[in-house]
């Protein structure tokens, strides 16, 4: 047979690869998160290192590096994760939903999904939010990540109204609105 003759399980065993090793860097990449978070909040950010996160996570230095910029980005990765959501499901709401009952519904759609833990519900998140406002470079990179999921909201809403962010205020304020309710929320929580 010639080579463009493939036989159809090598065609699907092609097409797996990507996909095992996109599973395999998620995988590596949680496996780093977890170990950062767990060092973070068991020894203090001062006294972990980038090089400990990696032993604990079995991976190389490099390997980290690779993932994330710093050991901040890494404890806090979880956080980014709930942003990344809450956008997924505003992109998906209905076009005619108002902007601001598009993000409340995408929050809570979001607090709701058995699939992704929310914050809230996760074993010693509280203790993170505590550290971030305790060291300034964790909080740094906390409301970093907040800020990218604020500005990728921003982005969905003024796709929805058929706006430019950039000369029409409306869209900075619904998502100011929607993330200061979630915010206060955590705040009280």
């Amino acid at each position: 047979m010639s080579p463009e003759e493939s036989t159809p399980e090598r065609g699907t065993a092609e097409r797996r690869t990507p996909e095992r090793r996109s599973r395999k860097a998620r995988r590596t990449r949680d496996t780093l998160a977890q170990a950062a978070f767990e060092l973070v909040l068991d020894r203090g950010l001062r006294y972990v290192t980038v090089e400990e996160i990696a032993e604990a996570a079995d991976v190389d230095r490099r390997t980290f590096s690779r993932y994330f910029a710093s050991k901040e980005a890494a404890a806090l990765d979880s956080l980014r994760g709930d942003g990344d959501r809450i956008n997924a499901a505003l992109r998906a709401r209905p076009a005619e939903e108002p902007p601001l009952l598009a993000y409340r519904h995408a929050v809570l759609a979001w607090l709701a999904d058995p699939g992704a833990e929310p914050w809230h519900r996760r074993p010693r998140i509280f203790d993170l939010l505590v550290a971030a406002e305790d060291e300034p470079t964790l909080y740094a990179a906390f409301h970093h990540i907040r800020a990218d999921a604020q500005e990728d909201s921003i982005a969905i809403v003024a796709d929805r109204l058929g706006v430019d962010p950039s000369h029409d205020i409306r869209p900075a304020v619904t998502v100011a609105a929607g993330a200061g309710a979630l915010l206060a929320a955590q705040a009280a929580w």
